[in-house]
Formats: C-alpha cells, sequence, structure tokens
C-alpha cells in the first residue's frame, strides 16, 4: 500500500505541475493578470529601480503605513503591494520549472500520505481531498481579497487554479489507491 500511495502521490504531483503550467505558462494566464502597456511600464521599472534598490529584494507595501504620514497616504491612494526582485531573470527561467517540479512531487506525495493515514476508501478520501484543496484556497489565496484588498479577478484565478491542481492530485492518488485495497466479497 505504501508504494501505491508514493506513486500516487508523484503522480498526482506531476499532474498539478502538468495543471499549474496550463493556467500559468500558457495565454491563460492573461485572465489573471493587469498590464501596464510600453512606457509606462518602462517609467515603472525606473521608478523601481531609482527608488528600491537602496533596499533590495522584498515585498513593499507602498506607501508604508508604518508611519503617520504613509497611514494617511494609504488611505487616499493609489496604493501597492510590490514583490520586488533587484536582479532580473529569464521569463521562461528553467531553474525555477525544475523547483517547481520538484515541489509539486513532494507536495503530492504528502497529499497522497495524508489520504492514506486518515482514510480507508476511495469515495471518503475523495471527499477529503477535495474539501481540503477548497479550504486550502479559500483561506490562503481568496483571504489575500478579504484581509488585504487584493484584486479579486487575480486571486479568483489564482484561487481557481490551485483548487484545479489540488484536486487533481488527490484524486489522481486516491484513484492509484484504491487499487491496492484488497476487493471484499461475499462468500456462499
Amino acid at each position: 500500500m505504501m508504494i501505491r500511495t508514493v506513486i500516487g502521490g508523484l503522480l498526482g504531483g506531476f499532474a498539478m505541475f502538468i495543471t499549474g503550467f496550463l493556467f500559468w505558462g500558457t495565454p491563460l494566464s492573461a485572465l489573471a493578470m493587469s498590464r501596464a502597456e510600453g512606457q509606462a511600464s518602462a517609467n515603472l521599472q525606473a521608478a523601481l529601480a531609482q527608488a528600491l534598490n537602496t533596499t533590495g529584494t522584498g515585498v513593499y507595501t507602498v506607501p508604508d503605513p508604518a508611519t503617520a504620514e504613509g497611514t494617511i497616504l494609504y488611505g487616499k491612494g493609489p496604493i501597492a503591494q510590490i514583490f520586488y526582485n533587484s536582479s532580473g531573470f529569464p521569463v521562461t527561467d528553467s531553474a525555477s520549472l525544475i523547483g517547481g517540479l520538484i515541489l509539486s512531487l513532494v507536495v503530492g506525495v504528502l497529499i497522497a500520505l495524508a489520504l492514506r493515514f486518515v482514510t480507508t476508501g476511495f469515495a471518503e478520501r475523495v471527499r477529503v481531498a477535495l474539501i481540503f484543496a477548497l479550504a486550502g484556497v479559500l483561506w490562503m489565496h481568496v483571504g489575500q481579497s478579504v484581509f488585504n484588498h487584493a484584486p479579486w479577478g487575480y486571486i479568483l484565478y489564482l484561487a481557481f487554479s490551485d483548487f484545479v491542481a489540488l484536486a487533481v492530485a488527490g484524486l489522481i492518488a486516491a484513484k492509484i489507491m484504491d487499487r491496492a485495497q484488497p476487493t471484499v466479497g461475499t462468500v456462499h
């Protein structure tokens, strides 16, 4: 049973990686993104480089509400939360794809192990996988719009893509583990 659990987790993790690619590595990702055009994008990049390079890579809330003046500016808007990387990297970064695949495989195995340890049958595993996938994305993603006023379009796309990926991983693991269950029949 443990071998099927690990195999189910690895296959589920691989399916999760492919699902993530379909949502984020294809033109579908344009559904979630807002775009700054040409010169506006160049101006924003120059402003970021000028204003944030002294402190370096990090996540910034702009304006910073840690001061009285920042709090007033924050209330007036516009505001932004910026994930800033002071050095560039390729748009299609093979190192992040390899790291992402490894992470997906590890998460897939963890999902399969959790399903194995807390449930016994296929239907029960499916219910648990779907409920935990939904609970996870609601708290981690939708919570960003609720608590931090993150843009709903992006957040709902992110939540849906992660729900599908986690659910697919759980369903695959549950199905492969189910094959290992001995058939219980009535003896006459």
